[in-house]
């Protein structure tokens, strides 16, 4: 093995390296190792009437409140987007998608419906 062959290998093992150690400490992360699912079966999270989640927890770590605020973002942007492109409300779009939600949703999902009030599928 040459000198120079050596050298081009260190850095590629230390990008590895690099690489590894990255995954696992994203991996690692509460919410990013859980399931928009798994949090919704265990409770932690519930999808609202307008098609948005909320967190029931009120413990509930700040990484799962991120979760929620950023999936919540993506969901506004997509009812935006279609409410735009069919000539009607966002509330009606997202109230369209949270029934669809609701069918989806795995067992155990809670719901909370426009007058406050939770249901468990």
């Amino acid at each position: 093995m040459t000198i120079f062959s050596d050298r081009i290998r260190r850095p590629a093992r230390a990008g590895l390296l690099l690489a590894a150690l990255l995954a696992l400490f994203i991996g690692a992360a509460p919410v990013w190792a859980q399931s928009l699912d798994e949090l919704r079966s265990q409770g932690v999270v519930g999808e609202r009437y307008d098609g948005m989640l909320v967190v029931r927890d009120g413990g509930a770590p700040a990484s799962v409140k991120s979760f929620v605020d950023e999936t919540n973002a993506k969901r506004r942007s997509i009812y935006e987007r279609r409410a735009a492109e069919q000539s009607v409300p966002v509330d009606q779009v997202g109230g369209v998608y949270a029934k669809e939600i609701m069918g989806k949703a795995p067992g155990g999902t809670w719901f909370l419906d426009a007058s406050g009030n939770w249901t468990q599928k």
